[in-house]
């Protein structure tokens, strides 16, 4: 994991809209990053509909959601709508995020790991969280904020 305080890496990634996303463009919001290792899997949908079900909370909080996989866009797509998720899903078939924010090890890594990062206004790193309850993440997280 990153150490709480460092900078965050930047990236530029689609979302599943094909919209593309950069963390310093997001700079003056809080930015929560969950990784989550597959599409329309049930742990990930139990998370997502977390973050779903608390947008609101979190935006009241100056908070931006993205939800971060290795899965291609089509798929990302997919599962957003089927859910009804009201954040963006990055897509990061080329691994980059998840290697710089050490959600995968190698690009040859199958899932990114169930990891989740919260990033300051400033751009640097306020939360890592390593061990998430998918049930319970986003209630949790939301209370910290």
């Amino acid at each position: 994991m990153l150490k709480v305080g460092s900078e965050a890496p930047d990236f530029l990634v689609n979302d599943h809209n094909g919209n593309r996303v950069s963390l310093k463009d997001l700079r003056g919001n809080k930015v929560v990053l969950w990784f989550y290792p597959k599409a329309d899997t049930p742990g990930c949908t139990l998370e997502g509909k977390g973050f779903r079900d608390d947008h609101k909370q979190f935006e009241g909080k100056n908070t931006k959601i993205y939800g971060v996989s290795l899965d291609n866009e089509a798929d990302n797509k997919a599962f957003a709508e089927k859910f009804e998720f009201t954040f963006p899903l990055l897509c990061d078939v080329g691994r980059e995020i998840s290697l710089a924010y050490h959600a995968i090890q190698s690009k040859d890594d199958g899932y990114a790991a169930r990891i989740t990062y919260v990033i300051g206004e400033d751009g640097k790193i306020l939360e890592a969280i390593d061990q998430v309850d998918t049930k319970t993440h986003s209630k949790d997280l939301c209370s910290r904020l």
